[in-house]
């Protein structure tokens, strides 16, 4: 199976469920979110949570998802600002520059570090997934891609990204970009209304005219 079809098939099987759930969607409560993951009797339990996630437990539910992924705001570690210390390196597989077969096990090995430092890192997930399929162990690249496909589920049933009142919630800019190519979709201009960013769409282009992202938990915020 190509490259091409493998991630057309895990995205299209995304998209039927984020149509699935989208009636359904509902913005995070941020303040019981913090109570679940910080008690130990919890199923959201964060560091209980956090080790199922990096041990690629299938069971995971939709719930527990929203709670990794809204929950990392609150955990120590948590800085949406923060590049990577092998940033310019990945960046090399990001734009693809001169990259070979024989690159592939330094790359695997990259982004597993970078998911080391961030393990809510969804653009370093995904293109882990895509290493994975290169190296023909697809297997692993569908377990990796099950946890990009539950913690995108996380956002895209937190809102519709209509308006600001029922944006999309993110933790991080670099996801808002993530659902956009999701979606295949290009924005033309992109502005911070308060606690929202707005993607607008060029005219005509797509049904929608724009998306926009709710950024509440770090506008304006500075992260050490």
């Amino acid at each position: 199976m190509s490259t091409k079809v493998f991630l057309s098939l895990f995205f299209l099987s995304l998209l039927t469920f984020v149509k699935a759930q989208k009636p359904e969607f509902k913005s995070p409560d941020y303040s019981l979110i913090q109570k679940n993951i910080g008690d130990k009797n919890s199923e959201f339990y964060y560091p209980k949570l956090l080790k199922r996630l990096k041990q690629n437990d299938t069971l995971l539910t939709g719930n527990q998802y929203r709670h990794l992924y809204f929950g990392y705001t609150f955990q120590k570690e948590y800085n949406p600002y923060k590049a990577s210390k092998n940033a310019e390196e990945l960046g090399k597989y990001y734009r693809g520059e001169s990259i070979s077969e024989k690159d592939l096990p330094r790359g695997v090995q990259l982004f597993h570090e970078a998911l080391e430092e961030n393990p809510l890192d969804l653009r370093a997930m995904n293109y882990l997934t895509h290493l994975y399929h290169l190296t023909n162990d697809d297997d692993y690249a569908k377990k990796i891609a099950g946890n990009l496909h539950g913690l995108l589920g996380a956002i895209l049933t937190s809102g519709d990204g209509m308006k600001c009142e029922t944006a999309f919630h993110v933790i991080s800019v670099t996801d808002e970009y993530m659902v956009l190519n999701r979606f295949q979709m290009e924005s033309v201009s992109q502005n911070s209304h308060s606690k929202c960013d707005y993607h607008e769409f060029q005219k005509g282009k797509y049904k929608i005219p724009g998306f926009y992202f709710n950024i509440s938990t770090f506008y304006g915020k500075i992260i050490e």
